[in-house]
């Protein structure tokens, strides 16, 4: 089934939700974000999985100075249903440092609905290195 107008709509206001809060420091108000089961895949920056609600908002706080302070979310793309209802979403992700310094990241998220509304249950952050994925490149 494809997702409908007013599906569409609250993916994308989700999506773009997280930056505002990250960046405001309204950990607290993760839960409009994410499930409090969330897997959070750092892997391709060699931090493994974040497990729990709970626990990204830890490693959030860890890292304190060396968060970025701007989280752009752009360039939203429904990709499809997943067999139980949920959603795969892709995104691309600025982040600004406080140095100016920047990087770029691909969000592919599942996103579910909960009683609340659509949540991210699984985000998986993909480092953008090298430009066109390396294609072209000797």
């Amino acid at each position: 089934m494809t997702p409908t107008l007013e599906d569409r709509l609250a993916v994308h206001e989700l999506i773009a939700l997280y930056g505002h809060l990250v960046d405001a420091g309204e950990l607290e108000r993760s839960a409009e974000v994410f499930t409090t089961d969330v897997v959070y895949d750092l892997s391709d920056f060699g931090q493994g999985e974040v497990v729990g609600l709970a626990a990204l908002m830890k490693a959030a706080l860890a890292r304190g100075a060396r968060n970025p302070v701007a989280h752009h979310v752009t360039d939203v793309v429904i990709e499809g249903r997943t067999a139980d209802g949920g959603l795969r979403v892709r995104s691309k992700g600025l982040g600004v440092m406080s140095d100016g310094s920047c990087g770029s990241v691909t969000y592919e998220d599942l996103v579910v609905r909960v009683a609340d509304g659509w949540r991210i249950s699984r985000r998986r952050v993909v480092a953008r290195r090298v430009p066109l994925n390396g294609l072209g490149q000797a």
